[in-house]
């Protein structure tokens, strides 16, 4: 990749460093993406609602919540056209390149941040080089700047070349709160595809370092649970009131009590409490936020149903009342032995690639799992890649950083598995042996 282009890349990236906003509020996000992508040219684009149905959207914040980030993107020089067709949180965006016969292939990249206050230390590369988020309290620490980076450049090198087929590029929003994947999925634009490329930076891969496709993703779910009570005086009448705090604590206990499962790995935590409103008063109410996961799917469902019971069992035992809701949810989906043998052979051309792990347990959890199954399901192939990178600390820290030199990688490699997979196409299927022995 010659100077010019990669001077680009790391200007990209850098602007959309800036820049972050968390789930559902990508407001300015998706503007950028939208003017870059119309400055490639593509046979359509669809942003927010008519890129998927907004009522399969999950974990979408209350309006009040949404209308600070909108105003922001608004003072700075967002499109009003395009918020206006973005209002309620219908962010993100889905570009289709129209290219004759041939295979239809997506490409999935998750363009949200965190609310993390980023460092402002000099020795990290942002602050000291002028591109630390200009947001207080949110930041890209899970490296989307980079992801976005990719589809951008991977869908500009398509448009330019000679390539025959469909392809189409999930921008998608909400990733950090498992929130976006699921309407992406149902949307007309995940039908018929042959195959589903998905893309991560980082996960303690080193530069040069290429993951060919994870395996043992997690299922999991939000579970938010608001516990209800009775107010009381806590020195005069203690025994007049219904202790919310005391059965949330009961029920946080609890929780990580829950019996793992036989048939495969399980976790619960809960990672965010508030309840009550002074030392001398009953808490009339708390709140909790919590999460499930399983190695399969079912035993997702396992722990998702025994933490609901665990939470209202907890609240009943202290005469109060729980409502649990899940606010969003991811399955688990595999990647495909035959991309990942594709993807393998391609990154092992790839400049600056110096290994190649054909597959790796991911040991957390995507909601690119909703895209993966929905092609799966349809009869296609897919994988989720990881590009390595040489990160100082680890990703959801004030300190993530990402190194420049993987920005090439990751659109050469996501570019020639593209045109592998079109002069392959159909990629043949791995045979199982039918006089394979099953294990116990």
């Amino acid at each position: 990749m010659n100077e010019p282009i990669r001077d680009r890349l790391v200007t990209l990236r850098r602007s959309l460093h800036r820049h972050p906003e968390p789930a559902w509020r990508e407001f300015y996000t998706t503007a950028q993406l939208v003017e870059e992508i119309r400055a490639i040219g593509v046979d359509e684009l669809a942003v927010g609602p008519d890129a998927y149905d907004p009522a399969d959207r999950m974990a979408v914040p209350e309006d009040h919540r949404l209308a600070s980030w909108d105003r922001r993107a608004r003072e700075r020089g967002a499109d009003p056209d395009l918020l206006e067709r973005m209002a309620g949180g219908n962010t993100g965006a889905v570009a289709v390149l129209e290219r004759g016969e041939g295979p239809a292939i997506g490409l999935r990249v998750d363009i949200d941040a965190l609310f993390i206050e980023e460092s402002d230390e000099t020795g990290h590369d942002p602050a000291a080089e002028g591109f630390r988020s200009e947001i207080e309290g949110t930041m890209h620490a899970c490296g989307h700047d980079a992801h976005m980076t990719w589809g951008l450049a991977a869908l500009e090198a398509i448009a330019e070349s000679d390539f025959s087929g469909r392809l189409v590029v999930f921008f998608q929003p909400a990733e950090e709160t498992s929130g976006g994947g699921c309407p992406m999925a149902r949307s007309e634009f995940a039908e018929d595809l042959d195959y589903l490329l998905a893309i991560h930076v980082g996960l303690d891969h080193p530069t040069g370092e290429v993951v060919a496709g994870i395996e043992k993703p997690l299922a999991m779910c939000h579970v938010d649970a608001t516990i209800t009570g009775t107010s009381a005086h806590a020195g005069k009448a203690p025994n007049e009131g219904d202790n919310a705090m005391h059965a949330m604590g009961t029920a946080i206990e609890n929780a990580y009590g829950i019996p793992r499962h036989s048939d495969g790995m399980t976790r619960v935590n809960i990672g965010y409490a508030e309840a009550g409103s002074a030392s001398n008063v009953i808490a009339e109410e708390a709140h909790m936020e919590a999460e499930a996961r399983g190695e399969t799917t079912e035993l997702m469902e396992y722990m998702k149903d025994r933490l609901e019971r665990t939470v209202k069992s907890a609240a009943r035992m202290h005469g109060c009342r729980a409502d649990v809701e899940v606010v969003s949810e991811s399955p688990r989906a595999d990647s495909d032995p035959e991309l990942q043998t594709l993807i393998s052979e391609v990154a092992s051309g790839v400049d600056g690639i110096d290994r190649v792990v054909p597959a790796a347990d991911f040991g957390a959890s995507e909601d690119a799992t909703f895209l993966m199954e929905r092609v799966q399901r349809d009869g296609g192939l897919t994988t989720y890649m990881i590009v390595g990178t040489d990160h100082p600390t680890s990703h959801h820290t004030p300190t993530f950083d990402v190194d420049e030199a993987s920005l090439e990688h990751g659109v050469d490699v996501l570019v020639e598995s593209v045109r592998e997979l079109e002069r392959q196409h159909p990629v043949p299927r791995v045979e199982e042996s039918e006089d394979a022995e099953g294990g116990e």
